[in-house]
This record gives C-alpha cells, structure tokens and sequence, in this order.
C-alpha cells in the first residue's frame, strides 16, 4: 500500500539502477558454517538480475536464474547447483527475517523460484541470492496487505507488449520513479519474430524461437534491457502471457498457420515456450507447466481494498473466427468452462471495493466500420460475442469491476456496456487497455488520430485513444480509482522524457470512467 515514500525508500529508487551493480561488493551474510556446498562458477551468474512476484500479506516470489553466458542456453554446468538466499527488513540487509538454500537444477535452465512465507502484511523488504561465492543484485519488493485491511492506497502500474525490435524499454524508468507497489504485465513480454536488420534493436538468433534452448536465449536477451530489470529489481510482478510468447495468434493448440506449423510440432513448441516462460516469471509452483499445458489464471487479494483475477485468454479459447456471424456463434469460447466458473465465482464472492480483472485482450466493442454496420475485432473478445454479452450480464451485479487490458499497442479506455447492440445500454464497469511499452515504435501520432478519430462516433463507450508508447498508473481507494496515462516522447533512443497524457477517474459503486 502507497503513503508517503520513507527516506530509505526513496533512497533505495535513487541508488537507482544502482541495484543492478552494486551487489560487487557487498557483504556475505552467512557464515563459512553455514554456507551451501559450493560449485565453481563461470562469472556473472546474474547477469539476469533479480525478480519477485505474487505477493501474498505473508509471502512472496523470489526469482533468479543463474546464465553466465545468457545467449548461448544460459552458459551453466549439468549441474544441479545450491544458491542461498536471504530476505531482510532493510536495504543494507542488517534485519534479516528468513533465509535458505534453494536448487538451481538444469531442467528448469537453472531457474530459482522462492516461495517465501512468514512475512509481514503490507511492508518492503529487500532480498539477494548467492551462489559459487557470487552475490546478485539486491532486489526490493512487497507484500500485500493485510487481508481484513480495507483503507490505504494501492499503486498499480499495467504494463504489456515490449518488443526488443521496436524500441528501447524506456517507459520503465518512469515507471520505477513512479513507485508502484504492484507491477501487473499482462501479455506479449517477449516476441517471438524473427531478427530484423533494420530493427532499433536485433532479435538474437537467426529466426523464430521453437526450441527451449531458443526460447532461452529469447527470454535472456529481454532480461538483460537494463530498465525492464531495475523494475524487476524494485516492485513485485504479477504477471500473465498473450500470444507472442509462443506464436502470434494461437488459440489452444492450434497455431496461426496450421498448414506450415503441424499439430505434433506446434505441441512441441507450446511445451518449450511455456517451460522457458515459467523458467523467467517471478511465479509460484503452481506454473510449473505439465507438457503443453500451464495454469496462469489465479486470484490474489489485496486486503478489502482489491481483488485481482488474473486471466488466461488463450490455452483454452476456441479458434478466431473471421465472420460476424462466426463470431455470435453461442458454442465459442474465450475463457474455457472451468475458467469461466472460477471467474465468476470470484467477482460474486468477492469481500472487495474493488473487483479488478487482468485481461489480455480487450474486452469492450470496437467497431472498426464507420457509418451502417459493424467489423469487429475477432482476436479480442469481440470475436466471442455471446461468452462476453454473458459476462457483461454478470458485471451488473458485481462491485466495481475495472478491466486491465493490453495487446492493442494503444491507449483505448472504455466504459464497459451491459449491451453494446444498444447504445442506451447501463454502464457495467470500466476498461482500461494500457499502451505497449515499445510495440509498434514512435508512431505517427497525426496519421493514428487521422484513421481512429472517425471511428469514435461509432464506439460511444470509447473515452480515450492514443497511441504514445508507455503505461498506464493507479491509484486505488475506496473512494476511487486515479488513473494517469503516463508515456515517453521516444522508445528509440535509450533514454525518454515521460509525462502524463491523461488522468482519469473511476468512482467507487458509479460504473464507468471519466476523464478529468
């Protein structure tokens, strides 16, 4: 929860992206006795940096992954190798509070996942790994609050689509000035295209990633943006994926070109995308993917103040149609059976202010055809009309339900209607679709209002669109939601100015969104 920001906070932001080096020369914490067995190490084990996510009021996720050599499959011995860890109440790690030894094996690339319990309600605490007489750098992070607390303020940045090709990550260094207590990314952390010469950045490799070594290197050389893990470093994840992941545009398991990409092979390559995926991810056990199957939706809780139901719109949503007709066929679906009681379940029992909902794709109308009828979008929920019709029924009978959205490369804030057939229909909720951190590049900002602007008499519920690269910020109370659009004049220079775009405001039991 967001108050004041202490001294050691702020000097912890300032020390800056000085987290990244500045493990070099600090202090081991556990004596000789007490230290795992080691195993000689190439240097620059983390060279991957730092992670936490999921936070729980008593736990959090503590991630590394040990990559000496992070293009080349992480550059690591066969080895299953010990790395200790420690988590402490302050930045120079003076008040430690839990400590422990986890394996790094091979199987996973070396990955390390911490599930830490035992922590206090809505604090920061700073943690660190070791391993082969190597430090990593000190990461901050937070838990969530107490679950009966219902006051406070909650800063949530949502984050989605950074493609390495497009533009330098930049949006993240305002983003990490900002503070947040919780980063939500909510698709599209990787791109899975080939590397392009003309490209701001080159993709590594020589083409589209299908193996898990490939996936590896993809996943290391994202890490490695200097931004994107001083962010890592210093706020909790909670994170979900969209397609580019794996493929663009895959519906369970059926590719976006089945004629080129056969079943067998595509399951082979779901399989080692989502292992690379979860080997990356700050995320608990629980991810730990079964083949070609992984479980990614789940709910946290942030005391009485928020509830956050992070979803998965793709491994278990029915091919893209192409047709409007196709796309009211009742038999579709986004979010799967299962999924979909789950969700519901959730928004209704929900003790919450505030029922917030992480989507990767869109959920609110956009009709692309001006004037008479209608061309939808069929990759987002448009292209499931009855399913989404259903869940804007239910929206009507929960508390204060906003959507967190990305995947659009653009900003398009909505209200969410009951009916979207019937302009006069109630207003059920709010949407946020957050920009991309670099996708699509500095774009055209004159020629992108040229072509959208017609479009918005035809899109009522629309309240804004905008297509500078950055993120989105909230500041939740239980009087209401503060939303500032906050974006970076460039993502292809290595450094940006950021300012705020556009503030608006969602108030409590009143659906809807409002600019300010």
């Amino acid at each position: 929860m967001t108050g004041a920001v202490s001294p050691d906070r702020r000097r912890f932001l300032t020390a800056g992206a000085a987290v990244l080096g500045a493990a070099a020369s600090a202090q081991l914490w556990l004596p000789s006795s007490a230290r795992a067995a080691e195993t000689p190490l190439p240097d620059g084990v983390f060279s991957l940096g730092v992670a936490s996510g999921d936070p729980l009021p008593d736990g959090i996720v503590l991630w590394t992954r040990l990559a000496p050599d992070p293009l080349n499959g992480g550059g690591m011995p066969a080895l299953t190798v010990p790395v200790e860890w420690e988590i402490a109440e302050d930045e120079r790690f003076r008040k430690g509070v839990r400590r422990g030894v986890v394996q790094a094996r091979p199987e996973y690339g070396h990955s390390v996942h911490v599930d830490v319990r035992g922590l206090r309600a809505g604090r920061a605490y700073w943690y660190r790994f070791r391993a082969s007489g190597q430090l990593s750098p000190a990461g901050r992070t937070r838990t969530a609050p107490s679950r009966h607390s219902s006051g406070g303020t909650l800063r949530v940045a949502l984050a989605s689509c950074q493609n390495w090709q497009n533009g330098y990550f930049t949006p993240y260094a305002d983003m990490l000035a900002q503070d947040p207590d919780v980063v939500v990314f909510v698709g599209d952390y990787i791109y899975e295209s080939t590397p392009s010469a003309t490209a701001v950045r080159k993709h590594e490799g020589t083409g589209e990633p299908y193996s898990l070594t490939q996936y590896r290197n993809r996943y290391a050389q994202y890490r490695m943006d200097p931004d994107l893990a001083a962010m890592h470093a210093n706020a909790p994840f909670v994170v979900t994926f969209d397609d580019h992941e794996i493929d663009n545009d895959f519906a369970g398991e059926i590719p976006q070109d089945p004629d080129k990409q056969p079943h067998d092979a595509f399951v082979a390559r779901l399989t080692a995308g989502y292992q690379a995926y979860y080997e990356h991810m700050p995320v608990r056990a629980t991810a730990i993917p079964d083949g070609p199957h992984i479980r990614m939706y789940r709910r946290l809780e942030f005391g009485r103040l928020a509830r956050l139901n992070v979803l998965d719109t793709r491994q278990y949503r029915s091919d893209q149609v192409t047709t409007q007709e196709a796309a009211k066929n009742p038999s579709l679906t986004m979010l799967g059976g299962e999924q979909k009681e789950w969700l519901l379940d959730g928004l209704h029992d929900s003790p919450a202010r505030w029922n917030l909902i992480a989507s990767q794709i869109m959920v609110a109308e956009t009709d692309l055809l001006i004037g008479e009828g209608k061309q939808w979008f069929y990759d987002a929920w448009d292209g499931y009309q009855a399913e989404r019709n259903a869940l804007m029924e239910e929206f009507a009978d929960v508390r204060n339900p906003v959507v967190l959205t990305g995947d659009r490369h653009l900003t398009m804030i909505s209200d969410l209607k009951k009916d979207y057939a019937d302009p006069d229909s109630d207003v059920v909720g709010a949407e946020f679709v957050g920009t991309s951190i670099s996708s699509n590049g500095d774009q055209d900002q004159t020629a992108f209002h040229k072509e959208w602007d017609p479009r918005m008499p035809d899109n009522p519920h629309w309240k804004l669109l905008d297509a500078h690269r950055g993120y989105h910020l909230f500041d939740v109370r239980r009087d209401g939601i503060d939303a500032q659009v906050r974006v970076v004049d460039t993502v292809l220079k290595p450094t940006a100015a950021a300012s705020t775009l556009a503030r608006l405001r969602v108030e409590s039991d009143e659906p809807g969104v409002h600019l300010e």
